[in-house]
């Protein structure tokens, strides 16, 4: 896995911020971590807090958005300007250097708001199932 964490001052997490965060931090990345990837972002919280959003992020479905439609606008412009890098498939070349960004976010009293960076490379294994108590096994 490949991660960042940055602190931002007062009023500095903005899109054109965290847009440049995500960018330079995917492309220190490069294809080491084997596009194309979900790129998932934690904004706020606690330190702590942020790195747990973003990794948890990683795992929402590709197709899903954020249900703020400022957060779900973010999440396409930045998934266009990291495909707009050429990194593509494997690090070959190409549009698809990620599949999806997915930005989760929490409320932070700091005087600075963390940022988390996570990637989940092309696998993106996700799998949910439910045990109950009887010992059966409920797979979705």
């Amino acid at each position: 896995m490949w991660g960042k964490l940055k602190l931002f001052g007062p009023n500095k997490a903005n899109l054109e911020n965290v847009r440049k965060f995500v960018l330079e931090s995917l492309l220190d990345a490069g294809p080491r971590a084997c596009p194309p990837y979900t790129v998932g972002v934690g904004l706020g919280g606690t330190i702590d807090y942020a790195t747990y959003l973003a990794k948890k992020a990683t795992t929402r479905p590709i197709n899903h958005r954020h249900p703020n439609p400022e957060l779900a606008k973010m999440e396409i412009e930045i998934l266009n300007s990291i495909n707009s890098l050429g990194i593509g498939v494997m690090g070959l070349g190409g549009i698809s250097t990620a599949l999806a960004v997915n930005i989760d976010y929490a409320s932070t009293h700091l005087y600075r708001t963390p940022m988390a960076f996570d990637l989940n490379c092309w696998p993106n294994r996700r799998a949910v199932a439910k045990i109950f108590v009887d010992g059966t096994v409920e797979h979705e």
